[in-house]
């Protein structure tokens, strides 16, 4: 099998119509309107959908290649769980309630949808994002560590140190 083809743009607009159908149920339970969120389909990896906001901004990425094999499922589990992220959101803020607490899980259940936090789906033929690793050594050992660790202790925001000698790792040139 292989890759997935993402989903149609017909689709896309089903997915946008029943995030915008779980928001006026949100309405009508907390007796207030949200504002529409950004709906984008540029999600890639592992995850099915993910709500993000930087303060000005609050948008839901669906990926559009889980979305293509498991629709169905998507539809109704992982746009009632992304949409509820959103209204947690619009109500307490981004540090007012637990990700995945009592708050969100009630919400959910409203939805008429179990709480779950993550699925276990087949990624068979979904694209995944892998990060470069780059190679550091110890006093007692060579050791790969991820892009985002890396650009840590590049940027003096961070030193990691080897379990074995507790030597700090340097990259190695």
């Amino acid at each position: 099998m292989g890759l997935v083809t993402p989903i149609s743009n017909h689709q896309q607009l089903q997915v946008k119509l029943e995030t915008l159908r779980y928001i006026e149920q949100a309405a009508t339970l907390f007796r207030r309107s949200f504002e529409p969120v950004d709906i984008i389909f540029n999600l890639k990896g592992m995850a099915s959908g993910i709500f993000c906001s930087n303060g000005t901004q609050t948008m839901i990425r669906y990926n559009p290649y889980i979305f293509a094999k498991h629709y169905a499922y998507s539809l109704t589990n992982t746009v009632p769980h992304e949409t509820a992220h959103y209204i947690m959101y619009c109500l307490h803020g981004l540090n007012g309630v637990r990700p995945h607490g009592v708050e969100w899980k009630q919400l959910m259940r409203e939805f008429g949808v179990e709480p779950h936090r993550t699925n276990r789906l087949d990624l068979k033929g979904i694209p995944v994002r892998r990060q470069r690793r780059h190679t550091y050594a110890c006093s007692c050992s060579q050791h790969q560590i991820s892009t985002i660790r890396h650009n840590r202790i590049r940027n003096g925001h961070a030193r990691y140190y080897c379990r074995n000698c507790n030597g700090e790792l340097v990259t190695v040139k």
